[in-house]
């Protein structure tokens, strides 16, 4: 069922469509490990209660936390410095529903000049980008507010954008040891100046891997909207992604000068052959 369980996530699958993949996927049922003549398939509504048994024993946290211990234990977690950032996800703002109401849990926000209606996700990460801590709140809560949150204490850089920048937070976190990373934020009295500016770019190059987790939360998993009414729900549902996020995937290398130039030969030589074999198709064909 865990199996099962994930493979849901991972697809961005409803309990009906769980149980349809199954007899429909042999890959997936290889993965899950169910034969079809010789054990019974889990329906969806066995498949709805292991959810919520997951949920109400707060196991997809555990689960995420067992994850970290194993980062941590194999040296593939960083905790020199931590990276903090936060996005919305939507939810249905329709109140054409069975209560013919909104999710009382999400609330809406504005961002830049757009209002958005949902919950928002707080994540820490490490210098690379892997997840250490996740937070869920209603979308209307600002983000500084969770940031004693996302943090493990042995950090020694802190980076964010400007939405966490606070002088005093400043001077708390210098007089502790921690360097203070965040984008210095500017005001109406106090524009920033073009040091300020280039030392916030500098900085952004490092914040920005801890956007990279939302990239494969959203884009990969399919979390770009709320599933579930409720944050406890979708937190649990980003406990998983998350952690199946900071899962290394296979290791990956920038193709070569000499690659890249031999890949456009090929291409190059392919349109040559394709219009060749189209002029003596016409040229046959008009004879």
């Amino acid at each position: 069922m865990l199996r099962l369980y994930f493979l849901q996530q991972w697809f961005n699958l409803s309990d009906p469509q769980a149980e349809d993949a199954i007899y429909d996927n042999e890959s997936m049922r290889r993965f899950a490990r169910i034969e079809l003549g010789d054990e019974v398939v889990p329906d969806e509504t066995t498949i709805l209660r292991f959810r919520h048994l997951l949920e109400q024993h707060g196991l997809t946290e555990a689960i995420f936390a067992a994850v970290a211990d194993l980062l941590e234990e194999r040296r593939l977690w960083l905790r020199a410095g931590t990276i903090v950032d936060a996005t919305i996800i939507a939810a249905p703002s329709s109140t054409k529903n069975a209560t013919a109401t909104r999710d009382p849990e999400m609330k809406q926000a504005r961002k830049g000049k757009n209002w958005h209606f949902g919950m928002k996700l707080h994540i820490g990460a490490d210098k690379r980008g892997i997840v250490h801590t996740v937070r869920a709140t209603a979308a209307s809560v600002a983000d500084i507010t969770q940031l004693p949150a996302l943090l493990h204490g042995q950090e020694r850089e802190l980076f964010g954008d400007q939405a966490y920048w606070k002088e005093a937070d400043r001077a708390l976190f210098e007089a502790a040891g921690v360097r203070y990373r965040i984008n210095r934020r500017p005001t109406a009295q106090r524009p920033l100046s073009a040091r300020w500016r280039g030392i916030n770019r500098a900085r952004s190059r490092t914040r920005a891997r801890g956007e990279h987790a939302f990239r494969v939360v959203k884009q990969l998993w399919g979390f770009g909207k709320v599933r579930y009414r409720g944050l406890a729900k979708n937190l649990a549902r980003a406990d998983h992604v998350c952690f199946g996020q900071s899962l290394p995937g296979p290791q990956t290398t920038t193709p070569s000068r000499g690659q890249l130039c031999v890949v456009r030969k090929l291409r190059a030589a392919s349109r040559l052959a394709g219009a060749h074999r189209r002029t003596n198709y016409y040229s046959t064909a008009l004879r």
